[in-house]
């Protein structure tokens, strides 16, 4: 028995997920049955009837499992015949309905939940501490200790493809040995890890002013936007605010609970504060809003400045505000 339902329902926008979702679900349906007939419909290019007739037994017989996938996109006709097929499904047969999120087929897929069908959560993966966590899950999944500045590292270098960051967690389970740390990730990425505005934003909020330029410069020749650069600048400046007016004592855990933030970007942002104060962060913060609006063509007026020339200035400005309050 492979244990799974007849009818099966994958959830949400996040496609590295629910890829996987279908892949095991198919493949514990194959353990009991290895020529498990799979026959895969799109309910966004649906002809009238096709369910009904791809459910129907077979003259041969055997088990069989219809992927429905796009239900997000499907037509009148495919929502119909679904919710027909829902209220006396077939024998032998599992439906597997794919919805990538939205409210087209809200009721098909109501249906679906209060028919009994297996759920299976796909959620979208979009933020820097969703990313972590997820190759986190990825490594412990693969048995494997990664650190969690290793773990950082990966995802600034990999950027926000889900499915590169999947195949970069399992091409360093399969391809190294022991703890996975930051000199691991270096030596599969560095040079992805450098072009980042990570780095740039690491140097000049620790006023290595000399770095921080090399940095950039090398981040724009590589064809790194500038506009992610002053973003993660701006984005690390507000956390060091908050963590600055959080005062200096207390756990990180607790301090990183209450600011939604992870333990070691507190930490991180306690060291970094060394070098700053209120004021100075105020002044930069202002300074990166500015640079943020000219870089988007908000001050083009007679020509305006280039971004590069843009973003270095202001780089300097960064550098120099640490330099000023030390």
């Amino acid at each position: 028995m492979s244990g799974v339902p007849p009818l099966v329902l994958i959830a949400g926008p996040e496609q590295v997920l629910a890829d996987r979702a279908l892949a095991q679900t198919v493949a514990a349906l194959r353990e009991g049955t290895p020529d498990l007939e799979v026959i895969r419909l799109q309910a966004g290019a649906y002809a009238p009837g096709q369910l009904a007739i791809e459910a129907s037994p077979s003259l041969f017989g055997g088990e069989k499992v219809i992927v429905l996938a796009d239900l997000d996109e499907a037509t009148d006709e495919a929502q119909l015949d679904t919710l027909d097929y829902l209220a006396a499904p077939q024998p032998d047969v599992t439906l597997i309905g794919i919805h990538r999120g939205g409210q087209k087929a809200k009721k098909v897929l109501d249906t679906f939940k209060k028919s009994g069908a297996r759920v299976i959560d796909a959620p979208a993966i979009k933020s820097d501490r969703d990313k972590v966590d997820f190759a986190m899950n990825e490594f412990r999944a693969g048995r494997r200790k990664a650190t969690r500045e290793a773990v950082q590292a990966l995802v600034d270098a990999v950027g926000s493809d889900v499915s590169e960051l999947a195949s970069a967690c399992q091409q360093l389970i399969a391809d190294t040995q022991g703890t996975i740390d930051e000199s691991v990730v270096a030596r599969y990425h560095g040079g992805k890890v450098e072009a980042t505005g990570f780095k740039v934003a690491d140097a000049a909020l620790a006023g290595r002013t000399s770095d921080a330029l090399a940095l950039l410069r090398h981040a724009v020749a590589v064809g790194v936007d500038p506009v992610p650069i002053v973003a993660n600048l701006a984005a690390q400046v507000r956390q060091l605010i908050r963590v600055g007016a959080a005062g200096r004592g207390g756990r990180s855990a607790d301090l990183a609970r209450e600011l939604g933030m992870a333990p070691w970007q507190v930490d991180k942002a306690r060291r970094t504060l060394g070098g700053w104060d209120g004021e100075s962060l105020g002044r930069v913060h202002r300074a990166l809003a500015a640079a943020d609006f000219e870089i988007k063509g908000g001050n083009r007026e007679g020509g305006g400045r280039d971004p590069h020339f843009v973003l270095e200035r202001t780089l300097l400005r960064v550098c120099g505000e640490h330099a000023n309050n030390r």
